[in-house]
């Protein structure tokens, strides 16, 4: 069972965290944006807002194709 809070997301399964965080480190590299483990609270937020686009333009990929191999 997780731990969840309101307002928090420190409930996260460790797995779930450990596979976020490479996801998010691999959209880094794609969009040029030096990602370093820990704080990254120097990044400007047009670099964030790029790494969180590249997330979900990579979902959003991944779901087009799963759609398309099960139809």
């Amino acid at each position: 069972m997780t731990n969840t809070k309101n307002g928090s997301n420190q409930g996260m399964v460790p797995e779930a965290r450990a596979a976020m965080d490479r996801f998010k480190m691999e959209a880094a590299a794609e969009v040029g944006v030096n990602l370093k483990q820990g704080y990254n609270g120097d990044l400007t937020s047009r670099q964030a807002g790029s790494i969180g686009g590249q997330m979900v333009k990579k979902m959003i990929e991944s779901y087009e194709q799963n759609m398309a191999n099960q139809g």
